[in-house]
C-alpha cells in the first residue's frame, strides 16, 4: 500500500493545510483527502506542485508500505 506522509512534510515546513492548498492551487477538501490517505489517485501536476511547494522530492510524501500477507 502507498501511504502518504503529506502532514510529516507540512508539519517540518511548519505550513498549514490552508496555505499549502493555496500556493498547490487545489481545493482544501481534495488535498484534505490526500493527506488522510484517502485518495485513490494523485496527478503528477499536483504532485509536482506540491513538491515546489514544500521543497521536497515524492519520496518524502510517498511510502510503499507491503502488505502484511506479501511474503
Amino acid at each position: 500500500m502507498i501511504v502518504v506522509n503529506l502532514d510529516v512534510v507540512m508539519a517540518q515546513r511548519k505550513m498549514t493545510l490552508s496555505q499549502l492548498a493555496e500556493k498547490v492551487d487545489i481545493t482544501l477538501a481534495n488535498l484534505s483527502i490526500l493527506k488522510n490517505n484517502k485518495a485513490k489517485a494523485v496527478r503528477f501536476s499536483t504532485l509536482e506542485a506540491i513538491c515546489a511547494a514544500l521543497d521536497c522530492q515524492p519520496g518524502d510524501i510517498l511510502e510503499y508500505v507491503p502488505d502484511e500477507e506479501d511474503p
